[in-house]
Order: structure tokens, then sequence, then C-alpha cells
């Protein structure tokens, strides 16, 4: 992230940024005092769904009209765009480690507030999330799986040659190199 000297911001917009993000924490501590704390055990789940909330915000296509205003997105990728404020939120929205922060203040006051809503739409994005890394690994296994394949091609191709006759090393090297 470049430093507020290389931005179209100011620091004002950031300290907007924290302070809004501050009084929102302080609103969710405050209606907590009366609430069953939340147990170790959730905070697991809550991270998790922080995780998918963030992602989902910064990464995922059908969340492009909340990202929209602040973010322009092409083929290179994405960037903030306009000055001031509107950047420095578009800076956010192009950061799932920075939507992080907001995610987490978003789904533990969900929880401070409405538990059994707080529930369901943490198992919602904890479920998202595990199934963004099961198709995560799927996809890693399987390149790893076609990368071991080729490799196996390229032996057998080698074995072909050498086995024919007359085969030096000068063939068996250009067949393998053709292969690879």
């Amino acid at each position: 992230m470049k430093p507020v000297s290389e931005t179209p911001t100011k620091p004002l917009d950031y300290a907007l940024l924290s302070g809004t993000y501050s009084s929102l924490l302080a609103l969710s501590a405050i209606g907590g005092r009366s609430r069953a704390p939340i147990e170790r055990a959730e905070l697991i789940p809550l991270g998790v769904a922080t995780f998918a909330l963030s992602k989902l915000l910064v990464q995922e296509k059908v969340e492009t009209w909340v990202r929209q205003p602040f973010v322009e997105e092409t083929s290179d990728g994405k960037r903030p765009k306009g000055k001031r404020l509107r950047y420095a939120v578009g800076e956010l929205l192009t950061c799932t480690r920075c939507a992080g922060g907001w995610s987490a203040l978003a789904v533990v006051s969900l929880r401070v507030y409405a538990p059994t809503a707080a529930n369901t739409v943490t198992s919602v994005l904890a479920v998202s999330a595990c199934n963004d890394l099961l198709h995560t690994t799927f996809s890693w296994l399987r390149s790893q799986s076609n990368e071991t394949e080729a490799t196996a091609e390229i032996a057998r191709t080698r074995a072909d040659v050498l086995q024919e006759p007359g085969a030096d090393a000068a063939v068996v090297m250009s067949a393998a190199q053709q292969v690879a």
C-alpha cells in the first residue's frame, strides 16, 4: 500500500475511517456489556466467517456493485478511484486484510446484538469458506496430478527412444527437450 503522500488522500480521510470504525466498535462493546460473552469456541467460526465476508466483498464478482463507486476494475486488476475519502474507501475494498477488520466488526456486532441471526450468518459464511478451501485444495491436487502425468509421459517417451536400435545420447536429449 502506498504512503499517504503518494495517494490523492489526506490524513483526515483516514482519520474519518478510523473514527467511524472506533465509534462502531465502541457501540458494539457497550452493547455487549449486558449480553452473554462470546465463548472462545465461537471465535474460530466467527474468524472463518470474517474471512469469507472480506473475500466476498473484495474479490467476488457478485459484489462488484458495492465496490463500483470506489474501485476501478480492469483486466489488469483493481485500484481505488477518485480522491480523498472515496480513494481511501477504495483502498479498503481492494484489500482483503483491510476489509477483514470491518468484516470482523460486522460479524461480531451481529453476534452481540442478534445472536440467533448471527448463528445463521456465521454458519453460511463459514461453510462458504470451507467450500472455497475444498475447491482450492481440489484444484491444487488436480494440477499436481496433471504434472505427475506429464512427467510420467516424458519418462515413457525417453524410455521408448532409448529402446530404439541405434539410439544415441544426442537423439535421446533432443526427444526429451521436444516432449518437455
